[in-house]
C-alpha cells in the first residue's frame, strides 16, 4: 500500500466455501490473521468488522461479483467499497480475486457503496443502458417462452417471489406467514446460501413452494465472462438439486442486470429467465407500510412481485407481508408460484384481455 493509505482496509473474497477476509493497514501489513467465514456466519462477521472499525477508519472492500454482503454491512454503519473489474486482475472461473488483493485495491479508488444505491452505486447509467440494449433479445426470448415477466392480465393470480435466500431467520418467518394464508410463492435462492443452509432450502421445498436459481454469489452479470456465468448457474442448480432432489428450471438475474451478451449466454442455457413487473423496493428498507403500499399500488392480475428474504435485514419485508397478502385476497387475487402463473394458457386470438 506504499504508506499512502492511512486507514485500515478489509478485503472480503468469496469462494465456493464461504468468505476469506484479509485486513491490512496503510503500509500493507496484516492487522489480524487472515480468516475464513461460512456464508451462515454473516451475523458474526458483521460485528467482528465493526469492532475492527472502531477508531481505525476501516474500509471494507468487495468486488462486483459479490452482491450478498453490501446490504448487511452498510446497514451496520460500515464503510463499504466496490472494486470494479478494471481495478483488479482477472478473476478465476469461480470465485473472486484474493482477499489481500481486494484490501490493497483500497488505494486504487474503489466506488463507495451506499444503502440507497446498493451494490450498483455509481453504475446505474451502465445498468440501464444494458437493459435498453437487451430489449430486442429479451422480446425474442419472451416470444419463444424462454423469458417470463408477468402472466395473463385476465387471470386473478399473482406470483410473490423472494430473492437472495435462504436466510437463517427471515426464511422461516416468511414461510410461517405464507402457510397462515395458504399462499404459495417462489424463492430464488443464491448457491452461496443454499450450500450453507440446506435445512432452510428443504423447509421451502417441503412447504410446497417453488425454488429458482439466483446465481451463486449475486454478481452483476455483465462483469462475468460467459464461462463464469455458466459456472454460477450450474453450481447453484447442482446445489439445489443435491438438497431437494429437483433442479430449478427458472433463473432470475441479480438486479435484473442484462445485456445482449448476457442474454446470449442465457439463451444457450436450459431454464427460463424470470423477471418481474412489480418491484417492492424492500431492499431500500423504506418501512413495512411503504413496502406494502408499493406492492399493492402496482400489482395487477398476472403480476410477478419482487421481494427479498435474504442478504440483509429483511424484517420490514416480513412485517409487510401479511398486509400484502390480505390486500391481494381482498381483490380476489390468489398468491401462486411463478410456475403456476406461467402455466395458464395464452388467451385465444380475438378474446379481449381484462385490464385493471
Amino acid at each position: 500500500m506504499g504508506g499512502r493509505y492511512a486507514g485500515v482496509a478489509a478485503g472480503i473474497a468469496w469462494t465456493g466455501e464461504g468468505y476469506q477476509v484479509e485486513v491490512l493497514d496503510g503500509a500493507g501489513r496484516r492487522v489480524v490473521e487472515a480468516s475464513s467465514w461460512g456464508a451462515d456466519r454473516v451475523a458474526e462477521l458483521v460485528p467482528w468488522l465493526r469492532g475492527l472499525s472502531e477508531g481505525s477508519g476501516l474500509a471494507v472492500v468487495l468486488d462486483s461479483t459479490n452482491g450478498l454482503l453490501d446490504g448487511p454491512l452498510t446497514a451496520a454503519g460500515l464503510d463499504v467499497y466496490r472494486a470494479d473489474p478494471w481495478l483488479l486482475p482477472p478473476r478465476p472461473r469461480f470465485g473472486s480475486v484474493p482477499a489481500e488483493r481486494l484490501a490493497r485495491s483500497a488505494l486504487d479508488g474503489p466506488a463507495r457503496v451506499t444503502a440507497e444505491g446498493g451494490s450498483l452505486t455509481g453504475r446505474a447509467e451502465e445498468y440501464h443502458e444494458g437493459v435498453r440494449r437487451s430489449a430486442p433479445a429479451q422480446a425474442a426470448m419472451t416470444a419463444a417462452g424462454r423469458c417470463f415477466e408477468h402472466g395473463r392480465r385476465d387471470t386473478p393470480r399473482v406470483a410473490l417471489t423472494f430473492d437472495d435466500g435462504p436466510d437463517p431467520v427471515h426464511t422461516r418467518q416468511v414461510l410461517e406467514i405464507l402457510d397462515r394464508y395458504g399462499a404459495r410463492a417462489t424463492f430464488f435462492c443464491v448457491g452461496h446460501h443454499v450450500a450453507a443452509l440446506p435445512d432452510e432450502v428443504r423447509r421451502i421445498a417441503d412447504a410446497g413452494h417453488e425454488l429458482g436459481n439466483h446465481s451463486w454469489s449475486h454478481p452483476f452479470l455483465p462483469d462475468l465472462t460467459p464461462e463464469q456465468l455458466r459456472e454460477q448457474l450450474d453450481r447453484t442448480t447442482e446445489a439445489v438439486a443435491r438438497v431437494t432432489g429437483e433442479a430449478p428450471t427458472r433463473f432470475r438475474p441479480p438486479y435484473g442486470g442484462l445485456t445482449p451478451e448476457v442474454l446470449a449466454t442465457l439463451a444457450e442455457h436450459p431454464g427460463t429467465v424470470t423477471l418481474w413487473d412489480v418491484d417492492s423496493r424492500d431492499w431500500s428498507r423504506p418501512g413495512p407500510e411503504r413496502i406494502a403500499e408499493t406492492v399493492l399500488g402496482g400489482v395487477r392480475p398476472g403480476s410477478v412481485v419482487l421481494m427479498h428474504e435474504g442478504a440483509g435485514d429483511r424484517g420490514q419485508t416480513v412485517r409487510a407481508l401479511p398486509s400484502i397478502i390480505e390486500g391481494l385476497l381482498e381483490r380476489g387475487l390468489e398468491p401462486v408460484t411463478v410456475g403456476e402463473l406461467a402455466a395458464v394458457p395464452a388467451a385465444p386470438a380475438g378474446v379481449p384481455v381484462t385490464r385493471s
